[in-house]
């Protein structure tokens, strides 16, 4: 019912309905591990025999990628669709085979993209467009008045709406996770739980790196004039994470666009810990040409860290 009635009036009726009972309580979303406990403690990619339960350990896709946009302006800075003030933003999570490479839409009866990409896997399995209401609805079905805030201030998409946004990085990569697999979450599953449940997982991942402090910090802030080198970014980022991660440029290696942190995972994607590892992939960032980390246009940004 709360799909078809849109998200606005959706969490409205959810503040009535809390507001109006003395006893309110939001339905959980985590799966069920406790099977887990049993099982060999080891860190995804480092173990030495086949994972059992593949509930309790991202296999295959267990290089794991937490993954940031370095944006200027979104295109739909007119419908309010802003960018966070001194944050870079989500791109997601994702899981890559220990050897680099990568699975995609792994299950067809959980695509929620409204425009794939690619349209047609490697196998020639076509993926079909989504049709249906957007994954925001999802959110806002199991009461998540939180995780949708703070999706919408720091998961924030370039010339498309978030909802297509988040609903493409759950059905490309959450869909190849094993710990997000439907069978993990027991008989008591409830319909769109596992998409919430990425959600949180991508949120947690994405607090761990403070890209935009981590680089301030070190004297290297956006600027339309100074440039800086692939060395310095790297160096900086390595300091304090432990690893070099991946560095995206544009404009033939010039221009700073991304960043990807890579990790094993000891237990779950969900609540299991990361650490950090080099990137498997060569940065597209020119080493020898100075790079710009342009500032961005003024009115593509707000200030989210002040109370509504």
């Amino acid at each position: 019912m709360i799909a078809t009635l849109g998200v606005v009036p959706a969490l409205l009726a959810l503040r009535v309905s809390a507001s109006t009972s003395s006893f309110f309580s939001l339905p959980r979303t985590f799966p069920n591990i406790s099977a887990c406990a049993n099982e060999p403690v080891t860190y995804s990619c480092e173990n030495t025999t086949a994972i059992q339960n593949t509930c309790c350990s991202p296999t295959p896709g267990g290089l794991v990628l937490q993954t940031q946009f370095w944006d200027t302006h979104t295109g739909l800075e007119k419908k309010g669709q802003l960018l966070p003030k001194n944050s870079w933003t989500i791109h997601g999570l994702w899981p890559d085979n220990c050897d680099g490479s990568f699975d995609q839409y792994c299950d067809l009866s959980r695509q929620y993209d409204p425009d794939p990409s690619p349209s047609v896997l490697p196998d020639g399995t076509p993926v079909p467009a989504y049709k249906g209401p957007g994954v925001d609805t999802f959110v806002a079905e199991f009461g998540r008045l939180d995780l949708l805030d703070f999706m919408n201030k720091y998961w924030v998409s370039q010339g498309s709406p978030n909802s297509d946004f988040w609903g493409h990085e759950f059905s490309k990569h959450a869909t190849c996770t094993s710990t997000f697999d439907v069978a993990c979450y027991g008989p008591e599953y409830k319909k769109n739980q596992d998409v919430v449940d990425f959600f949180d997982a991508v949120v947690r991942a994405y607090k761990m790196y403070p890209t935009w402090e981590i680089l301030a910090a070190s004297g290297i802030v956006p600027s339309n004039k100074t440039t800086y080198s692939l060395s310095q970014l790297q160096t900086a980022l390595k300091a304090q994470t432990g690893a070099t991660p991946y560095l995206g440029c544009g404009q033939n290696g010039t221009v700073l666009e991304e960043v990807w942190y890579f990790h094993h995972v000891l237990g779950t994607e969900q609540f299991g810990h990361f650490k950090t590892v080099d990137s498997t992939t060569k940065s597209s960032c020119s080493p020898t040409a100075s790079i710009h980390y342009y500032e961005r246009t003024p009115t593509s940004e707000r200030e989210v860290r002040l109370l509504p």
